[in-house]
């Protein structure tokens, strides 16, 4: 790029070789894989698929002897417990995070405004602690604009340092964590636009704290083992950008459903995936007395005009594994590279204006269920506000959750200028030089997966955090997704620019659409396969068979919108009762 040479080819000039740096690589592969590579002609095949699939597959040896446990757990405990002792109240462990590592990534904005998996919180590093402690210590619980994080001052040895507290449901109490890898450029190490930005208080400043200081360095590694640590309040606060403050699911069985193994393998549906039900009301005798008859599913009742998508040429939709979804964002990550989704930066997402097409919901487990609280004849506000509070070692559940693509879309019925559409293979559509911004859609939308342009983002008022607002950084977008402009509504659109060029390249080679063809970005990136994207009208199709198992349910399914999403009924291999049950 700008008329220059690559690094390596310079390094090439200066040992005195003249080789360009393609043919230097190519004919050191060729060396060094002559086991592998053979003739010319099979070489050539191998480099071209190499470099097409960015990786290279080769014989792994069989094992000579089987993979044995070398830990010594005593010597373990007994390193643990020496570091832990002294004075102090809490043991440290510093971490690192899903997005930035190490601080290798420190420098991407799409991984700062990444939410953590766990806390929600994006662009910042902070002190998990134990809610029992950060009531004990009189810090903020709750978490929000109304609400910032209570700052403590960390001591390990002689070195301190201040950051936002933020409770950690499931965490020991007496112990803390503090994520690696943020505060760069607190030393004056020269690092990118997306390390060191503009905080809340007009300041250039580094993302988060650098706490590698509390670390050591012997044989060549880093050492950060549980550390000894006292904490200290410090009589301030500090804003955190969180995308997701409530923390239970409220024991809201129509978003997520759990049960147990036990429970799933006795084989009765209605046991663990109970469908919602309508009873059905008649004035039987002519007397204006109605009675209810029956109960039917909620499908059979329905005021819409059903679209012409059922058994007629595709139908795209997804469905997501709650088993297989660990929470590590890569979707998020896919799909905003993919469908070039706007970073906006922490001041924005304070306000609740993050972008993200696709979020991670969290939801942690409750000790109050409608069952226990009928036992213990608690009222329905005490038993919801119970309900609020997670267990003290709650389990955990991940849910992605991106526009549905309902057939019955309440959001196209809303629109006043038909900016947003039905396709006639089930996709929930947007015409953005249509839309004029009047928001109706988002707010008639029950999973609130529709994001507003607040603003350009891709000018120089975001320049620090989007990095496409130049001519440099406008080479990361993605030339068949159209960059959306302000003042108009944006959602997931399953990734339609793969649906068409897979589509067209079928239809150049005279065949249908293959199962498992198209790719939507989610999937893609999916490492357990938790997400699968597939043609709902194909009988044989791996989405067909998903969305008609036993474990197939739809989010909100009582609202009737009939949703081209389905998720599968996460199982627990837990004793029965431990368990949210469905």
């Amino acid at each position: 790029m700008f008329s220059t040479r690559q690094w390596q080819e310079s390094l090439l000039r200066w040992s005195g070789s003249y080789s360009s740096w393609y043919s230097f690589l190519r004919q050191t592969w060729r060396e060094q894989l002559a086991a592998h590579a053979g003739p010319t002609a099979i070489f050539d095949d191998t480099w071209n698929t190499t470099v097409h699939d960015g990786v290279m597959t080769v014989p792994v040896p069989a094992a000579t002897a089987p993979v044995v446990f070398a830990g010594d757990i005593a010597a373990a405990t007994a390193a643990a417990a020496k570091a832990s002792a002294g004075a102090g109240d809490f043991e440290l462990a510093l971490y690192t995070t899903e997005a930035i590592g190490n601080g290798q990534h420190a420098n991407n904005p799409w991984l700062q405004e990444m939410p953590d998996p766990l806390t929600k919180i994006t662009w910042d590093n902070y002190v998990c602690m134990a809610p029992a402690d950060v009531e004990r210590l009189g810090l903020n619980m709750y978490l929000g604009e109304k609400a910032p994080a209570s700052v403590v001052i960390v001591k390990v040895g002689e070195r301190e340092i201040s950051l936002p507290v933020v409770p950690a449901p499931g965490q020991k109490s007496g112990t803390i964590a503090i994520a690696l890898g943020y505060g760069r450029g607190e030393f004056g190490e020269k690092v990118g636009r997306a390390a060191c930005v503009t905080n809340h208080e007009g300041v250039f400043k580094p993302v988060g704290r650098n706490v590698y200081p509390f670390t050591s360095y012997a044989d060549g590694t880093v050492n950060y083992d549980v550390l000894n640590a006292t904490v200290t309040p410090g009589g301030n606060t500090y804003p955190v950008a969180i995308t997701q403050t409530h923390l239970t699911a409220m024991d809201r069985h129509s978003v997520v459903k759990e049960t147990t193994i036990a429970t799933y393998m006795a084989g009765n549906k209605r046991a663990y995936n109970k469908p919602h039900e309508l009873g059905v009301h008649e004035d039987v005798n002519g007397d204006g007395v109605i009675n209810a008859l029956d109960k039917k599913p909620v499908a059979e009742f329905d005021l819409w005009q059903e679209h012409p998508v059922e058994g007629v040429g595709h139908r795209w939709g997804l469905s997501i594994d709650l088993n297989g979804c660990i929470g590590c964002g890569a979707c998020i990550t896919a799909c905003n590279i993919e469908n070039n989704v706007p970073v906006v930066g922490k001041d924005e997402v304070r306000r609740s204006r993050e972008m993200h097409w696709l979020r991670l919901d969290r939801y942690y487990s409750s000790d109050m269920t409608k069952e226990r609280a009928k036992e213990e004849g608690l009222g329905k506000i005490s038993m919801y506000l119970d309900m609020e509070v997670p267990s003290e070692s709650p389990t955990v559940v991940f849910m992605p959750v991106m526009c549905q693509h309902c057939n019955h879309a309440p959001c196209e019925t809303v629109c006043p200028v038909a900016a947003t559409t039905h396709s006639n293979e089930g996709l929930n559509q947007m015409a953005y030089n249509r839309c004029i911004g009047t928001r109706y859609c988002a707010n008639n939308c029950p999973y609130k997966v529709r994001r507003f342009n607040w603003f350009n983002y891709v000018t120089e008022k975001f320049g620090e955090v989007n990095p496409a607002w130049d001519d440099l950084g406008r080479m990361v977008l993605n030339p068949d997704v159209v960059v959306r402009g302000r003042g108009v509504i944006e959602k997931c659109s399953m990734c339609v620019q793969e649906i068409q060029a897979t589509k067209l390249q079928a239809k150049k080679e005279g065949r249908p659409v293959r199962d498992g063809e198209v790719e939507c970005a989610c999937e893609s990136a999916c490492g357990t396969g938790a997400i699968v994207f597939g043609d709902l009208n194909d009988k044989k199709s791996k989405i067909r068979g998903l969305a008609n198992s036993d474990r197939s349910y739809y989010m909100l399914e009582e609202i009737g919108v009939k949703p081209n999403v389905n998720y599968l009924v996460k199982v627990r291999n837990t004793e029965e009762g431990v368990a949210n049950q469905a």
